[in-house]
């Protein structure tokens, strides 16, 4: 593949000075960073390529090179681009750490190849939502509160007294492992592990701060507000990125997980896309036919039910279900007619449904006779 060029990927002109081209990188960096567009190959690739032209363009001899000869004046000093985003953090660790808090926009706990100090991640928290069919069917806007952990707002998240600092660990030299080498039969071994004075931080507080107690976070209550789009479903989720607990000593802030529940309907029950209405008529109204005025979500409409029509027949309302989820699909609602027997009956009903009983059509087709001999029995 043909590699486009190197000023081109950092969006800079030929004349730009070193400043300006790390500022370019930094923006692109950020923007592709994988941590930020996980399982986004192409966002990667981007990650990937801009890396390499820094690496080309802030390097002053490398960079005349380029100018002179293009990506074909390269072959020459051993550079072939990156393979894999840990070769990148390898070469540009420190790089990341100049600017401050660049590894607190992204999770998985990284450590800086140089400096061994780690990146701490705060935890995910998970919420329930209950909606309502109406508020699935239009999509909605929550607003909810909850407690998570922040930065200590008397330290700034250091985990320090206000006018004290850290100070480098003594016990790993701000490196943040220690290495412990062991000799065998079969040769040197060296051990690595997460220095335990700092835990990985590379860094002790001299003095802690008396509201957290050096732990940099307080818990507090906030307001979120929730997008829920059109036709989610149970169980379904969305996740708040960054709006979780802080992390540790201004680490990165975990996620929201906001997981989906349907309130049980009045009138409906649920079916995918559909929705299902369970609509009792009576007797005279199954024989006859008749327009009954029904609820919809959202309001009411006039349902035509035929003459004749049998319990247990489902009627079709085109549209009038649920929307699905990231399409432009709506489902349908259900009706399913239900005759209804009474229990009790007046006198005068009574007479009337003797009446029936002698009528041939009263009774369905009795191709064995066992109806007619009911009536016979009856009269």
């Amino acid at each position: 593949m043909t590699k486009r060029d190197y000023y081109e990927v950092l969006e800079v002109s030929r004349g730009s000075n070193t400043d300006e081209i790390k500022k370019a990188y930094r923006k692109l960096a950020i923007k592709h960073h994988p941590d930020r567009n996980p399982g986004n190959n192409e966002a990667e690739e981007k990650f990937k390529e801009a890396a390499e032209a820094y690496e080309v363009l802030s390097q002053p001899e490398k960079r005349q090179r380029y100018d002179q000869f293009g990506h074909e004046g390269l072959k020459g000093t051993g550079f072939q681009g990156f393979s894999n985003i840990d070769d990148i953090l390898k070469n540009f660790g420190d790089f990341f750490n100049d600017f401050g808090g660049f590894g607190d926009i992204f999770g998985g706990g990284r450590r800086s190849a140089r400096s061994g100090r780690r990146a701490y991640k705060g935890q995910d928290l998970q919420v329930r939502l209950k909606l309502t069919l109406e508020e699935i069917e239009t999509g909605v806007s929550k607003k909810i509160k909850i407690r998570k952990l922040v930065p200590c707002g008397s330290c700034g998240g250091t985990g320090a007294k206000d006018g004290s600092s850290k100070v480098m660990c003594p016990v790993c030299d701000g490196a943040g492992e220690v290495r412990r080498a062991q000799r065998t039969a079969f040769g040197q071994f060296v051990n690595i592990t997460a220095c335990n004075n700092c835990n990985g931080e590379g860094q002790v507080i001299r003095e802690v701060c008396p509201a957290c107690r050096g732990d940099s976070l307080e818990r507090k209550e906030e307001t979120i507000q929730v997008n829920i789009p059109p036709g989610v479903e149970e169980e379904n989720y969305i996740t708040l990125r960054g709006q979780g607990d802080a992390g540790k000593f201004n680490g990165y802030h975990g996620d929201i997980i906001a997981i989906i529940e349907e309130k049980e309907h009045e009138f409906f029950e649920r079916h995918g896309d559909d929705i299902l209405l369970d609509l009792n008529i009576s007797f005279a109204q199954a024989v006859m036919g008749d327009k009954i005025e029904i609820p919809t979500l959202n309001g009411k409409v006039k349902l035509e039910i035929p003459p004749g029509i049998q319990s247990g027949k489902i009627l079709r309302l085109r549209k009038k279900g649920l929307p699905r989820l990231n399409s432009h699909r709506t489902g349908d609602q259900l009706v399913r007619i239900i005759v209804y027997t009474p229990t009790s009956a007046s006198k005068h009903e009574r007479k009337l449904f003797t009446e029936l009983l002698q009528s041939e059509n009263a009774l369905p087709k009795d191709k064995n006779g066992i109806f007619k001999k009911i009536k016979d029995f009856i009269n």
